[in-house]
């Protein structure tokens, strides 16, 4: 599938950052009977390589790899299982890497000019990071304008209390977040409660 496919799928993408692969399987399964099936397993724990292993085999589930920043994670993350990288940026070596690989990329872009840059090379999908601090719903609107064919997954600083008024833009399809996993939740093994967190989201989300 192409990176719009993905992010289409769901309104928001759980951004995990996973300390101990045990936790995976139960997690991905939790978040995939709340509705939340496309995850993003970010780059920042040692054990990521084998999170991603370990939720790729779970029914239903469409696990990427987040925070992926050079040709080697590429390699890496693919190998484990992934179907999709999301990277807070974009180099010519990580762009081409991807390619390579034939692993879908969602690039991250936060100015107009890397927009620009990224849509000459084919890329239609993009993630907008670090959203709030780049200006968040106001800099959205404001690309629309010129790059209406261009969609975006917004991500950084994005909250529950948020995220439905940037799914109403019409240039972004879905958006990134760590608040379905909230860390109390997650040390205390509360698959329930984020299966319900998932849900709810879900259910806020259709009204956008």
């Amino acid at each position: 599938m192409k990176l719009k496919e993905i992010c289409a799928q769901v309104p928001v993408i759980p951004v995990l950052v996973i300390k101990h692969a045990i936790i995976a399987r139960p997690l991905a399964e939790a978040l995939v009977e709340g509705g939340l099936h496309v995850l993003e397993v970010t780059l920042r724990t040692p054990a990521a390589l084998e999170v991603i292993s370990a939720m790729s085999e779970v029914p239903g589930s469409i696990v990427g790899a987040g925070t992926v920043l050079t040709p080697a994670d590429v390699r890496a993350v693919k190998d484990a299982g992934a179907r999709f990288a999301v990277s807070p940026g974009a180099t010519d070596s990580l762009l081409a890497a991807a390619q390579e690989a034939n692993l879908p990329l969602l690039p991250g872009a936060a100015t107009v000019s890397e927009v620009m840059k990224l849509m000459a090379l084919g890329y239609d999908m993009l993630k907008f990071f670090p959203a709030e601090a780049a200006g968040g719903i106001k800099m959205l609107k404001s690309i629309h304008g010129p790059l209406p064919d261009v969609r975006f997954c917004p991500t950084g600083g994005i909250s529950a209390d948020t995220f439905g008024n940037y799914l109403a833009l019409p240039n972004v399809l879905c958006v990134g977040g760590s608040w379905i996993t909230p860390d109390d939740k997650l040390q205390a093994n509360d698959w329930a409660g984020i299966r319900d967190i998932a849900r709810q989201t879900v259910e806020t989300a259709a009204r956008f």
